[in-house]
């Protein structure tokens, strides 16, 4: 008899691999989920106990009369949004607010930019420039805010003093409804001018000389022309990153308004946190601030949300 017919006579079985028991299966899939949860458990406990909660609590206050220190309180629903939505001064804090905004952000952006490109195109001093730009940025607002207060005095500020010495006019910025919000808006773009201009400096350290050269090439050898066709938009990220954080932290001014002008005159600087601070703990109306605060949180959030959508759209990454 042939191998071939001898082999051909047998049952080839195919080759057979380990079967791993579903037991098994089940206890190594919980020891992954249960090193998870040790992992991330701390960071989420963190979360819910320091953000969540005190959300959740705002959110309840706001739906009660509760005054701060009254030891009773009675359940009121959504009268105290109503009350805001009718509230003229909400309006015009609000209006302060958004018109703060749109001044600070804008000009940060402008003059971080531009002081980063200057810094970035000189020889000598380059980190002596940076600390200088960048020490209103760490130094305390209210310290800053005093100094501040000092320089507008309206008859031994220095600012006056140099516009007299001049020929110039010059006026109580802080006394007066016309000049208040933009001399604040303007201690805004100074206080957060470094942080942008940091920023930039890195982004231009990450764009690629190639590109330029490429840009030189195709006839792009002016300044002007390389600031729009490769600068800008490689800057694109980081301008966004930098368009978010500073309208957030000018949505949040509060020291400033507290130290130089208490909302002042009239409601003309009247911000939405100094608001929620003045309703909660000078007219002890916690329910009513709480409500401010609800509403303040989702406008922040509704414009940032717009804000990352619009600008996502124009940022080329990388």
């Amino acid at each position: 008899m042939s191998m071939t017919a001898h082999t051909a006579g047998k049952q080839v079985r195919p080759s057979q691999t380990p079967r791993t028991s579903s037991g098994a299966l089940r206890r190594h899939r919980s020891a992954e989920i249960f090193a998870a949860w040790s992992l991330a458990g701390p960071a989420l406990l963190l979360l819910v106990v320091l953000f969540f909660l005190p959300v959740f609590g705002v959110f309840a206050i706001a739906l009660t009369d509760w005054e701060f220190g009254a030891s009773s309180l009675s359940f009121v629903g959504l009268a105290n949004f109503r009350e805001v939505f009718a509230d003229e001064g909400f309006r015009i804090s609000l209006i302060n607010t958004i018109l703060y905004v749109v001044i600070v952000v804008p000009g940060t952006i402008a003059l971080g930019l531009a002081i980063a490109l200057l810094i970035e195109s000189g020889k000598s001093f380059r980190a002596f420039y940076r600390a200088i730009h960048f020490l209103p940025f760490m130094a305390t607002l209210t310290a800053m805010a005093i100094a501040w207060e000092a320089l507008l005095h309206p008859t031994i500020g220095l600012i006056n003093q140099t516009l007299a010495g001049l020929g110039l006019p010059t006026a109580n910025w802080l006394r007066d409804e016309n000049t208040v919000l933009p001399v604040l808006a303007g201690i805004g773009i100074w206080q957060n001018l470094g942080y942008a201009m940091v920023l930039f400096l890195a982004g231009l350290k990450s764009i690629p000389q190639d590109l330029y050269d490429a840009a030189d090439i195709d006839g792009a050898d002016a300044w002007l022309d390389r600031l729009r066709t490769v600068t800008l938009p490689m800057l694109g990220p980081v301008t966004m990153f930098i368009f978010i954080v500073v309208a957030l932290k000018a949505f949040e001014t509060f020291d400033t308004v507290q130290v130089l002008t208490q909302g002042g005159p009239g409601h003309a600087s009247e911000m939405l946190l100094y608001t929620l601070y003045r309703e909660s703990f000078e007219y002890l109306r916690t329910g009513y601030g709480a409500s401010v605060a609800v509403v303040f949180l989702f406008i922040v959030v509704a414009l940032t949300l717009i804000q990352a959508r619009v600008m996502d759209k124009r940022v080329h990454y990388q």
